[in-house]
């Protein structure tokens, strides 16, 4: 028998909240570093975060596979994936669409996840990880497409040495993983074409 936290949590409006999520990731992809919130119904088992959430209803289903990190790999959460989702769910990252991060701490080097190739870049993945906020660390430089000069963000609790692991992701363009960054119902994308320096 399911647990009523699997079968709740959905899409109170599926195509109205589905189109509005995707228009924030897309806004987001095309703005690096400009915040966006999610002001869906959806709520996944903890300590999936809504915005997350969100964005895999929106963004998975049985064609997209799945990678999450241990706290979120379980029962409830599983459950809640694949009863909304259908996205199937696998243990290796090189094998998945998208991957979905509870903390910087679970997330494995960005290496470890698929980057695509030159015929086709767009088979990389697409991380999502939930940091502390997006606000308050240590303040950082974007460059790039998308940005007017330079956009400042400041994060807090990106992985350790993610500056220098960023920049060898970058080297790969065409190739290489996108990262969004939610906390609670916030995110903010950093797609692969932008620079990223210390402050």
């Amino acid at each position: 028998m399911l647990a009523s936290q699997t079968l709740s949590g959905g899409f109170a409006n599926p195509v109205f909240e589905a189109q509005s999520v995707f228009r924030a990731v897309m806004n987001g992809l095309a703005n690096p570093g400009a915040v966006d919130i999610v002001g869906t119904q959806a709520h996944a088992p903890a300590p999936f975060g809504k915005a997350a959430a969100s964005i895999l209803l929106t963004l998975c289903d049985f064609e997209t596979p799945v990678w999450l990190s241990p706290s979120l790999a379980s029962d409830p959460v599983c459950g809640w994936v694949s009863f909304h989702a259908g996205a199937p769910l696998i243990v290796d990252p090189k094998q998945s669409a998208f991957a979905f991060s509870a903390n910087s701490a679970e997330l494995p080097a960005l290496s470890s996840f698929a980057p695509g190739n030159d015929e086709y870049p767009n088979t990389s993945t697409t991380i999502i990880l939930e940091v502390e906020a997006l606000q308050g660390g240590d303040p950082l430089h974007l460059k790039g497409p998308g940005i007017k000069g330079n956009r400042m963000i400041a994060p807090a609790g990106l992985p350790t040495g993610f500056i220098g692991a960023w920049e060898l992701n970058s080297r790969l363009y065409p190739c290489g993983v996108d990262l969004i960054l939610t906390a609670g119902a916030r995110l903010l994308c950093l797609p692969r074409t932008t620079r990223i320096q210390e402050a």
